[in-house]
């Protein structure tokens, strides 16, 4: 080892005293820093990692390290000292050995100096410093095998500029067979092997912050053997007669074949190595997690997972389709028998074509491609099934990739987040196949309903019957339990009335009536407990058989886990565009549906019955604008049962249609009904000046010639949360790393009136932030200056968001129900001198209702003070202005329903997005300010480097100079 170090020192040293090393280290980072800042335009990618000073190293590193070693045998070579270097007592290896450490010291001297890059992302955003280790290692693994290629082919000539364009075209060939402009041109079988044998992709993978032992295998197998190869060839070298000793000769030939074979061939053994890997990612994103791996426990029957991918696709999907393939080995692997993963080319088999476009709908989409000489059109399968038992469910390519573009001809597009897409697909069939099964088979524990029910002459019509329903539905469902499901029937007003007095404190169960002029009281409540929680049954509005029965199979679905979950949505419909034109004029929220379909069993209500649906889990409102006093109730006693209300809204309706921003004041009709519950939604919005561009339509004055424009600006009502923004220690909020909450109003909370509960400020503004009441929403920067308003005096942090739990007090409480009808509320069709036998107001069921006073400790209200938000038109916007698929607002609203329905899996596999955090929001002088400080660091590391240069020389002419002045050599 000392003879190999003394080898390496004295090249360093070789490299140092000519211009070699200082040419070679300024142009590396020269270069890096011309492609981080300007190529890749890191600022304006606006995500904080160091992928850009990577993405182009492969390519650099060849030429680099081609131009390094070029010289290194070669000159020995031409200028005849490679005889004497041969003829020394030292081993051939360790000659090859110590120049090898040598470049590969001075690689990695060039690397160490490139680290400002990385901290200076790190100061400007949330860098996952996983993903940067992985790849300053890959870094090196990547230039020791080029470097061992350049000693290689610089062994084989005395000419040094053969040696470099040998060593370029080498490495060359090795980066391209595993490139997608090589691997599109085969079938995924093929793509695959070339794959594994090119340089390029394993990089890649090591680069996203996962060391996998079969990737650091590749490198090392590489430059063993190339290093081998060099030996050998100098060792051909000593041999001044060849026929001298020829069994010594075929000796060396035959050890080297076996070792280049041997370290070739353990490449392919290394293959059904998968689980050797380190996952080095902030949350192991490339790591099944364990929510991953409850649900695979949960299945009882083979799980389907089939992937449709057509070999020829558009060039930017052909290199997903591996990490898809790696992923669902990775489930199948997690699985066992339970999972059976199939790839599948559909245009390669009709009868598997015919199959996925009859019985599942998948068929190919036509993608357009274009290059310098043609344009054309391929038509390819890039698609996913689930299925279970009968339950199944697809992912196309818009379900699974992000889309960002860089510039007009640019696009970045990767898979967003493929392990969430799969888990919550796999969660739907198997809740979709479990709540169409059996009602008890998931239950943890045993379950009991209370029914407190009065005698059956005392019961109105036609409540009698619904009683004799009752015992007949629940006798079926306890022959149907195996001893799971017990049930209490109990009469409050018999005995003396203390049932009545526990119920009433317990659950805040109050007598019912079924009119304000015939009080007659008598109780038909039922409750369903497990032990430690208590959940209510609702009575269903149409008061018969099929609904009470469904009514009390959800309550059962909502203890059991791995069933599908019902989310009641109140949202206003897209109002009728009045020109005719079609489309709509205000915010539609078909995205929001089309997000809680895809996780959930979506019922869309109105609330005007004065009821919440019987089987709904969760009420989610968004944009509520004068609601009556039936809507507020029905919301109210949605919380006073237990539920989770989600309140999306917000004190101004925003109008963004007209080609400029309207805005009006509006009374949500829930003002007095959350300052009951300690919550006051402000008539006013938030303006903070750490703010989100967006495009704006703004009016520029020309003499007196009004001119409109689209530009994108900062624009003060879209605040950019992120940071101490966000509430870290809330699931819902904890992984979003950022969002815009644009047009929000701010929230005020009582502290007395919640003092009891657990309250969680989800989403806060920054401290500079103000509020104005204004209609105005059109900036004017002659006026207002670069934020084009003006700044309140009321500068402070304001609270966007919010989350209580905990026991809530009905303010319908010791009041009639406002369900219930008197003679002068009646319609006129229902009086008694208009009534029709045949009429359906003859047929309709009495209303039947009282106000329950409390809530258990299981109620929780979630406020968010904006509903523009979750628009259409406003994530359309952030996508216009982030050049990507923007859908943080439905992440959030999708992380408060998984909290809320305590489906934590989910929420810990909805991370960052694979397009990584986003940076902090800065200007254009500090954007100049960092690009400056990284080049002017990038000089003063070369200059370190010259000056210790320098003070080496001088200590060892010194050195000589004494040994001199004593007559030494």
């Amino acid at each position: 080892m000392a003879e190999i170090v003394r080898v390496a020192r004295r090249e360093l040293a070789a490299f140092f005293g000519s211009p070699v090393a200082y040419i070679f280290i300024g142009t590396f980072l020269a270069v890096s820093l011309f492609v981080f800042f300007w190529v890749d335009a890191f600022f304006a990618r606006n995500i904080a990692d160091a992928r850009p000073l990577f993405e182009w190293m492969p390519i650099l590193l060849i030429f680099l390290c081609a131009a390094l070693t070029m010289r290194m045998w070669s000159e020995e070579r031409r200028a005849g000292t490679l005889e004497n270097l041969l003829t020394l007592p030292v081993a051939t290896p360790r000659l090859v050995l110590g120049k090898f450490l040598a470049a590969l010291g001075l690689v990695a001297v060039a690397l160490a100096l490139t680290l400002p890059l990385p901290i200076t992302v790190s100061l400007l955003g949330p860098l996952d410093w996983g993903p940067v280790i992985g790849a300053y290692l890959a870094a090196l693994l990547l230039a020791s095998a080029y470097v061992a290629i350049g000693l290689f082919v610089s062994a084989r000539t005395d000419n040094p500029i053969v040696a470099l364009i040998g060593a370029t075209l080498v490495s060359a060939a090795f980066y391209v067979i595993g490139s997608p402009a090589l691997t599109s041109l085969v079938g995924h079988g093929g793509g695959e092997i070339l794959r594994l044998i090119g340089s390029g992709a394993r990089f890649e993978s090591i680069t996203r912050g996962v060391i996998d032992v079969r990737d650091l295998y590749y490198y090392l197998s590489l430059t063993g053997v190339f290093l081998a190869l060099t030996i050998h060839s100098l060792e051909r070298l000593r041999w001044a007669e060849p026929e001298a000793n020829p069994r010594h000769h075929r000796r060396w030939t035959l050890v080297t074949g076996l070792a280049v074979a041997n370290l070739i061939a353990a490449n392919l053994w290394m293959q059904g190595v998968t689980g050797a890997r380190a996952d080095l990612t902030e949350g192991r994103l490339y790591s099944l997690s364990e929510a991953t791996r409850s649900y695979l426990d949960q299945l009882q029957e083979p799980l389907l997972i089939r992937g449709y991918f057509s070999a020829q696709t558009h060039p930017l999907l052909a290199p997903l389709v591996p990490q898809l393939r790696d992923l669902l080995e990775e489930y199948q692997i997690a699985g066992g028998d339970r999972v059976r993963v199939e790839i599948v080319d559909p245009q390669h088999s009709p009868e598997l074509e015919r199959e996925a476009g009859e019985q599942y709908g998948i068929r190919p989409v036509a993608f357009q491609t274009a290059t310098k000489y043609q344009a054309a059109v391929v038509n390819s399968y890039f698609d996913i099934l689930i299925k279970y038992g009968d339950q199944y469910e697809t992912l196309s390519f818009q379900d699974l990739i992000d889309v960002k573009v860089r510039s007009e001809t640019d696009l970045d597009v990767r898979l967003r987040h493929p392990e969430y897409d799969l888990t919550r697909t796999i969660r739907k069939v198997l809740q979709g196949y479990q709540g169409g099964g059996d009602l008890f088979a998931n239950l943890s524990k045993p379950l009991t309903l209370k029914a407190f029910v009065s005698a059956p002459d005392t019961l109105p019509e036609p409540l009698p019957g619904l009683r004799a329903d009752l015992e007949s539905i629940l006798g079926e469902l306890q022959s149907q339990s195996n001893g799971r499901f017990s049930v209490e029937i109990q009469d409050p007003t018999a005995g003396d009335g203390t049932l009545a007095e526990t119920i009433q404190a317990q659950y805040g169960f109050e007598p019912l009536v079924v009119s304000l002029l015939d009080p007659t009281p008598f109780y038909f409540y039922l409750v369903l407990e497990d032990g430690a929680r208590s959940v209510p049954v609702p009575l269903p509005e149409s008061l018969d058989r099929s609904g009470l029965s469904r009514s009390i199979e959800s309550a059962i679905k909502r203890f059991a886990p791995g069933v599908l979950r019902t989310v009641a949505l109140f949202a206003p419909a897209p109002k009728p565009n009045p020109f005719g034109m079609g489309g709509s004029t205000g915010d539609d929220y078909s995205l929001l549906r089309q997000t809680l379909q895809d996780s959930f069993n979506l019922r869309e209500t109105d609330l005007t019955s004065g009821q919440a649906p019987e089987d709904a889990d969760l009420l989610l409102v968004v944009g509520p604008e004068s609601l009556d006093e039936k809507q507020r109730f029905a919301i109210d006693q949605f919380l006073m049962q237990g539920g989770t209300v989600i309140l999306a809204a917000s004190s101004f309706n925003l109008d963004l249609t007209g080609g400029a921003i309207g805005a009006r004041k509006i009374d949500t009709g829930l003002g007095d009904w959350l300052a009951h519950h300690g919550l006051t939604l402000e008539s006013s919005l938030v303006l903070d000046p750490r703010n989100t561009p967006f495009p704006i339509p703004v009016q520029r004055d020309l003499g007196g010639f009004t001119v409109q424009e689209i530009q994108t600006l900062d624009y003060p009502y879209f605040p950019d949360i992120r940071g101490e923004g966000l509430a870290e220690d809330s699931p819902i909020t904890a992984g979003l790393g950022q969002i815009t909450l644009n047009w929000s109003s701010p929230i005020t909370l009582n502290a007395t009136k919640n003092a009891a509960r657990r309250v969680t400020r989800l989403i806060q503004s920054s401290e500079a932030a103000w509020s104005s009441d204004s209609e105005n929403m059109q900036p004017d920067f002659e006026a207002h200056g670069a934020l084009g308003f003006p700044k309140g005096e009321d500068r402070g942090r304001k609270l966007l968001a919010v989350a209580v739990e905990g026991r809530f007090d009905s303010p319908f409480a010791g009041q009639p129900s406002p369900l219930l009808a008197t003679d002068e509320t009646r319609p006129e069709s229902d009086s008694d001198e208009n009534e029709d036998a045949e009429s359906p107001q003859a047929s309709r069921p009495p209303v039947i209702s009282s106000v329950i006073d409390s809530s258990p400790e299981s109620a929780r209200l979630i406020l968010i003070g904006s509903s523009s938000f979750l628009g259409d038109t406003a994530i359309s916007l952030a996508n216009e202005a982030t050049q990507s698929r923007y859908l943080k607002p439905l992440e959030l609203v999708q992380n408060a329903i998984d909290w809320s329905l305590e489906d934590r899996g989910l929420l810990s596999l909805r991370g960052q997005g694979q397009f990584g955090r986003l940076l902090d929001p800065i200007g254009r002088e500090a954007r100049l300010f960092w690009e400056s400080l990284n080049y002017l660091l990038a000089l003063g590391g070369l200059a370190l480097v010259y000056a210790l240069h320098r003070r080496a020389r001088a200590r060892r002419a010194r050195y000589h100079a004494a040994i001199l002045g004593q007559g030494g050599q």
